[in-house]
């Protein structure tokens, strides 16, 4: 079974995500870099399942964003 991903972890990835779909790299950077490292590897996890990686999220976003 997977880890947890905490509340306060799902709420730094929202951040990094609309940060950059809003090209604000340095708050993308800071929101995940306050994640924690057990909801970080979960994270990373369920991404794997979904068949991509936190790098092709955020570029996705950004891209769709531009």
């Amino acid at each position: 079974m997977t880890e947890p991903i905490t509340l306060m972890a799902a709420g730094e990835l929202r951040t990094a995500l609309e940060a950059t779909a809003r090209g604000d790299l340095q708050a993308a950077a800071a929101a995940l870099m306050s994640i924690d490292p057990t909801s970080w590897q979960a994270i990373e996890h369920r991404l794997t399942v979904l068949g991509g990686s936190l790098p092709e999220l955020l570029a996705t976003v950004g891209r769709d964003a531009a």
